[in-house]
C-alpha cells in the first residue's frame, strides 16, 4: 500500500543500489527507478513527487539533472544521496535535503516523508527549509573541519533571517480567524473546535 499515491523516483549509478533503494520504499510510495541522468529526465513527469538523486554519475551527473528538474519547473522535491561530502558548492545547488552515503531504511522513509510535507508549503516556507538544511549541513560539515564556512554560508544565513522576517511579518497581520483557519488542525471526531 502506497503512502497517498506518492511517487518517487530513485535516481543513482549502481544498479543494485537502486533495487536496495526501491525496496526499501516501495511497502509506502509507487517507486521508479533510473541508473543515468538520461534515464531519469526521460523517466520524470508532474506526478513524481520525489526524486531521490546520486550527486556523482557518469554522463549526466546529478548536478545537472537537478539543474533540469529545476529549469523545466517540475513541481518536486529533490533529495541528493551521494557519496559527495558537501561543501560550500551546495548552496549554488537546488536541492531540498542532502544525505550522505551509506543512508539507513529509516532516513529514507524520514527525508521522504519530510519531503511530502514540504511540497505542500508555499514556496517561501519551502526556499526556508531547502536553505536551513543547507545551512546545518555546513555547519555540520565545519565542525568536523572538512569545511571553512565562507561569504557563500554567510548568504545563507542572511537569507535565512530575511525569510524569517517576511513569514513573521505575515503571520502578524493575520487577523484572528485568519490564524485559526491557516494553522489549525483539521478535528478528528474527538476534538472540538471552538
Amino acid at each position: 500500500m502506497t503512502d497517498d499515491g506518492a511517487r518517487v523516483l530513485v535516481v543513482d549509478d549502481d544498479e543494485a543500489l537502486t533495487d536496495v533503494y526501491a525496496a526499501w520504499l516501495a511497502e509506502r510510495y509507487a517507486v521508479e527507478t533510473a541508473t543515468t541522468g538520461e534515464a531519469a529526465l526521460e523517466t520524470l513527469d508532474e506526478r513524481v513527487d520525489v526524486v531521490l538523486l546520486d550527486r556523482r554519475m557518469p554522463g549526466l551527473s546529478g548536478e545537472e539533472v537537478l539543474d533540469r528538474i529545476r529549469r523545466a519547473g517540475y513541481d518536486c522535491r529533490v533529495a541528493m544521496v551521494t557519496g559527495v561530502r558537501p561543501s560550500t558548492d551546495v548552496v549554488e545547488l537546488g536541492f531540498d535535503e542532502y544525505l550522505v552515503k551509506p543512508v539507513e531504511q529509516s532516513e529514507l522513509h524520514d527525508v521522504v516523508d519530510t519531503l511530502l510535507d514540504r511540497a505542500t508549503y508555499d514556496d517561501r516556507l519551502q526556499e526556508l527549509y531547502s536553505l536551513a538544511s543547507k545551512r546545518a549541513l555546513l555547519e555540520s560539515e565545519a565542525e568536523d573541519g572538512d569545511v571553512e564556512l565562507d561569504e557563500s554560508y554567510q548568504e545563507v544565513v542572511a537569507r535565512i533571517q530575511e525569510l524569517r522576517d517576511r513569514i513573521d511579518d505575515t503571520v502578524d497581520g493575520f487577523g484572528f480567524d485568519d490564524f485559526r483557519v491557516a494553522f489549525r488542525d483539521v478535528p478528528d471526531a474527538n476534538c472540538r473546535v471552538d
